[in-house]
Formats: C-alpha cells, sequence, structure tokens
C-alpha cells in the first residue's frame, strides 16, 4: 500500500466520519438538542451522553499520548497563543447561530444524510462564512481587533491545563489532574440512575469520544510517514465544509484532507443508517423567513467557529481530549449563546432566561 499517497489522509477521514455519522443518526445524538431537553423538559439524558463522550476522548487520547502512540504538541488547541476574546465572542456567536438553526455544523451534516436540504443550505452558508472570516474579507477584522488581543503563554509551554496547572503549582501534576479530570466527569455522567440504564446514551457517547481519538492516531501517524506535512487534528466542523465547497467549484483547491473527508463521510454514515431505518425525508423551509433564520444561524455559527478555533465537537470534544485551556471556556460561552438564541426563539426575549420568576 502507498502510505504517501495524498488521498490517504481524506480516505482515513471518510472511514472515520462514517462510523461518527452513523453513530449520531443511529442515537439521535445532538448537542442543541441535549441542552434544550436539559434546560426545557429537566432531562439531562443527552447532555450526559455528549459529556460521557468528551471523557472517553479524554481519557483514550490521553492514555495514547502516556504510552508514546501519538505526540500532540503540535496541535493548534496547544498553541501557546489563547485568543480569550476569541473564545468568549465566538462561542457566543456559535451557540446562538446553532439556536437559530436548531443544531450545530456536525448535526446539520447528519440531517443532510436524512434528506433535509435546509441543512444543506446551512452547512455551505456555514463553510463559506468560515472560509471569509479565516482568510477572507471577514479576515480583517479578525486580525485587526481580535488576534490582537491573544494571550501568550509561551512561557507555560502550552495551553494545556494539566501543563498550566504544574507549571503554576510547581510540581509534576499532569498526570494526576488528568486522572481527576476524567474521575470527576465520570462521577457526574453516571450518577443518575436513568443514564446508567440507558445504554444508547452510553454506547452513543464512547463511539463518539473513541472516534475522536482515532483521528489523533490517524492523523499523527500519517504525519510521521508522509513525506508531504500533515496537518496533526481530530474530528472539528468549522472549516472543513468549506473546505469541501472550495473542492468541488475549484481545481485551484488543495487536495481534501482529513477533515474534508470526515465531512463527507458523517453524510454518508447518516444516510447508511437513516435508510436502513427507512428515515429519509426531505424536507426545504417553509418560507422565506425560515430561510433567512437558517442563513443567518449559519453565518453567526460559521464567523463565531473560526473566532473560537472550533465548534461543539471540535472544542467541546476534540479540544478537550487534549485538555486545551480554550475547550471548556468556549463550550460554556456557546451554552450561553445557545440559551440566548432558544430564549429569543421560544420565549420572545434573548434574555428572559436571566429573570427571577
Amino acid at each position: 500500500m502507498n502510505f504517501d499517497s495524498p488521498w490517504l489522509l481524506a480516505i482515513s477521514g471518510l472511514i472515520c466520519g462514517i462510523v461518527l455519522g452513523a453513530a449520531a443518526r443511529h442515537y439521535r445524538f445532538c448537542t442543541l438538542t441535549a441542552l434544550e431537553r436539559h434546560w426545557y423538559a429537566d432531562d439531562s439524558l443527552g447532555l450526559r451522553s455528549w459529556v460521557l463522550a468528551a471523557t472517553v476522548a479524554i481519557a483514550s487520547t490521553q492514555l495514547a499520548i502516556y504510552f508514546n502512540l501519538i505526540v500532540l504538541d503540535e496541535s493548534f488547541y496547544l498553541t501557546p497563543r489563547f485568543s480569550l476574546m476569541g473564545s468568549v465572542l465566538g462561542g457566543t456567536l456559535f451557540g446562538i447561530g446553532m439556536a437559530l438553526v436548531g443544531t450545530c455544523g456536525f448535526g446539520a451534516l447528519v440531517r443532510i444524510g436524512g434528506g433535509s436540504l435546509q441543512s444543506l443550505v446551512v452547512v455551505v452558508g456555514l463553510g463559506l462564512a468560515a472560509l471569509s472570516t479565516q482568510r477572507g474579507l471577514l479576515s480583517i477584522p479578525r486580525e485587526k481587533f481580535i488576534e490582537p488581543l491573544a494571550l501568550d503563554l509561551s512561557s507555560f509551554s502550552s495551553q494545556s491545563i494539566p501543563t498550566l496547572i504544574s507549571v503554576i503549582s510547581g510540581f509534576p501534576l499532569y498526570w494526576p489532574t488528568t486522572l481527576l479530570i476524567v474521575l470527576l466527569l465520570l462521577f457526574w455522567v453516571f450518577k443518575q440512575a436513568a443514564f446508567r440504564q440507558n445504554r444508547s446514551s452510553i454506547v452513543s457517547g464512547i463511539i463518539i469520544g473513541s472516534c475522536v481519538t482515532v483521528g489523533w492516531y490517524a492523523t499523527y501517524t500519517l504525519s510521521q510517514i508522509s513525506y508531504e506535512p500533515v496537518q496533526i487534528e481530530s474530528a472539528s466542523f468549522v472549516l472543513p465544509p468549506g473546505q469541501l465547497v472550495q473542492s468541488i467549484i475549484t481545481t485551484a483547491a488543495p487536495l481534501p484532507d482529513y477533515g474534508v473527508g470526515m465531512v463527507v463521510g458523517v453524510v454518508i454514515g447518516a444516510l447508511l443508517v437513516a435508510l436502513w431505518h427507512k428515515d429519509i425525508r426531505w424536507e426545504a423551509c417553509d418560507d422565506a423567513r425560515e430561510l433567512g433564520r437558517h442563513l443567518g444561524g449559519a453565518l453567526l455559527m460559521g464567523v463565531g467557529g473560526v473566532l473560537a478555533a472550533g465548534c461543539t465537537i471540535g472544542q467541546g470534544v476534540t479540544a478537550m481530549s487534549v485538555l486545551a485551556v480554550s475547550a471548556p471556556l468556549v463550550f460554556v460561552s456557546i451554552c450561553f449563546g445557545a440559551r440566548i438564541g432558544l430564549s429569543w426563539l421560544l420565549e420572545g426575549s434573548p434574555f428572559s432566561f436571566l429573570r427571577n420568576d
């Protein structure tokens, strides 16, 4: 087998994406739905499944690091420059956009597999907005107003939470801190009896968390054997949809990488499960107002996702797996933004949830 094939990276992403999309479609894994049910129905099963996915990703990734199977020091999640403003503002914008759309970028890809034309519009809009924010017209205000405010953490060598704690304390606390974080998260996830009895929630969390570690292993391994530079990455759904659009409309675009392959794989995996369940339903926007809401939400997710350097999966699970300090901050900001958006849509006021009724 030619391990230096330029298509091997995309094929690896495709395979992992198929598993990810199939699991999300089969087990109805959706971040916004999990948050909405937690806030409005007092049902935390979906949220606990999501936290389990992040915990599994942390545990399996950190074990792979411990046994020298992967080295992730060059991951962009661990770069010494940390954008506090980008994390908070970007996460909040992403969360509002997610509420307006009804799902995140990953969820939109899963819905495309089930026949949602609404989600196709969202993914294209999100991808183009992300490309513009990363290296197009919208990159100008980002580089002028957001990037200069980034904190320099080079004295800590990494923005990993255990590394920061070790440097600040002066003691080698990386692995004790990592173990403590995993145990605390597992305790919260499994302390509810209803969740312990819900096999689907447990299995979906384990599969999705494991896929993130597989992504790290695949890209790291290929970076070691390829003659061309390979970005060490895992699951993220902000820039890759835009890169896929680029690949489709122009031959000048770079060859599809792991992220682009994963985008296609998620749709295929969701489609296969939808066909299996005979659950294909063509859906489109009912009117111009609904279309405008979806396009607006896609724009906010694309811009916010680039500012925050990730999405619900990219930061919430993938960055969390390397315990980047940005991960919990971005996820909390996304939750805050989603709460604003849902309050606006369901209660008529974006900040009604702040009132003490």
